[in-house]
């Protein structure tokens, strides 16, 4: 008996530790934070995120919270930060240069906010941009690559007076570069925005890098004409239309997306309705690979097919893309030339997501010919389709 007590008290412990753990995420605080020496003035005002606060204070001061429990201290031009600051607070002094950007996320919207030049070091290739400024700056030596974000160029960053990072969540999985980055004094600023619940939860992040800069009046007006195409939701009602949003992996799998991310909801936004219900549940990861037989079995009858090509590349053709697996001659979309492509800066615009909603409904409302797609392409009819 009492070594079965025993073993239940051990059992308990562990469960009572377990859902410790589980209930210990980071929230953001309902409340401003109270800062010696400074004065609150506001909180902004948020429509669709949820991994940020901004509380803005007396002379131009700012607090930005993110989802994680991070908190950063925006200090204007010609100020300095109060003496008594909590010591999990970051200091980020105005004006802000010479950044490492290794969220690519991140880059559309510097170049929204007009601060592209503000960006010295990128995290990318220029042959991996497919936002023009970037390309061109880095083709023009005005932004270095300077390594990824696992393996960044530290003597470079140095040399170049870098001082703030600007990095994905991808960098939690590499947490000596961020301590390595600390201790060079290279603030590393995590962007949370892909853990936001709503598409333009995402573009709203715009807000932040705005406040950042100093710029947050052009961030809300920029936020707010993306926001606008969402305004009139009596054009996004359901189309009925059914979609099937994949690419096929160099091994011949179809990788698609878990329910529920933000592709998905962009889609249903737009009046369609994904194939997939309940898939990838569970799991951390947004892109879901199938084996093409069971992929088949329910994609088959999507009314429209949108083909992800920012993994593999833009195709131009029906017959091309049946080229990748012979299966896809037998779904519903193909007989019906319903399949469209993404443009490959899909990814990399998130400053225009309310632009993609826009395009998903008039590709689902046959409308197309009258509201041209910006990041979508009908692709042409194959032999295979004829």
């Amino acid at each position: 008996m009492k070594i079965n007590r025993a073993l239940c008290c051990i059992i308990s412990l562990f469960i009572s530790v377990m859902f410790v753990s589980c209930g210990s995420e980071k929230t953001l605080p309902e409340k401003p934070a109270e800062i010696d020496g400074l004065v609150f003035e506001e909180r902004a005002e948020l429509k669709y995120a949820d991994q940020f606060e901004i509380d803005r204070y007396k002379d131009g001061f700012s607090l930005i919270q993110t989802g994680n429990g991070s908190r950063y201290l925006i200090v204007p031009e010609g100020k300095t930060a109060p003496e008594k600051l909590d010591s999990d607070i970051r200091v980020i002094s105005r004006p802000v240069k010479d950044i490492y950007i290794a969220a690519t996320s991140s880059m559309g919207i510097f170049e929204a906010l007009d601060c592209g030049d503000a960006v010295k070091f990128s995290g990318t290739k220029a042959e991996d941009w497919y936002i023009d400024y970037a390309r061109d700056a880095m083709e023009q030596g005005d932004m270095l690559y300077a390594g990824k974000y696992r393996e960044p160029d530290y003597e470079l960053l140095l040399s170049g007076d870098c001082g703030l990072s600007i990095q994905s969540t991808m960098i939690e999985h590499s947490p000596e570069v961020k301590e390595k980055l600390e201790e060079l004094g290279i603030m590393v600023f995590v962007d949370y925005s892909s853990y936001e619940s709503h598409p333009l939860g995402r573009s709203e992040w715009i807000k932040v890098y705005g406040e950042i800069m100093g710029k947050a009046e052009d961030a809300e007006r920029i936020f707010n004409e993306q926001a606008d195409y969402l305004k009139d939701t009596k054009d996004f009602e359901s189309t009925g239309k059914t979609a099937v949003f994949f690419y096929i992996s160099n091994s011949g799998q179809a990788v698609t997306r878990k329910s529920g991310d933000y592709v998905t909801k962009m889609i249903e936004l737009a009046g369609g309705e994904n194939v997939f219900s309940g898939l990838g549940k569970g799991s951390s990861s947004s892109a879901v690979t199938m084996e093409m037989e069971k992929f088949y079995e329910t994609a088959k009858d999507a009314d429209f097919i949108i083909y992800n090509s920012t993994i593999g590349g833009e195709i131009d053709s029906v017959k091309e893309l049946i080229s990748k697996n012979s299966l896809l001659s037998d779904f519903k979309a193909v007989k019906e030339d319903n399949v469209w492509c993404t443009r490959n800066n899909l990814f990399q615009e998130t400053m225009k997501l309310g632009a993609v909603i826009s395009d998903f409904n008039s590709v689902f409302t046959g409308n197309a010919e009258n509201n041209s797609p910006q990041f979508l392409y009908k692709l042409e009819s194959g032999e295979e389709n004829e």
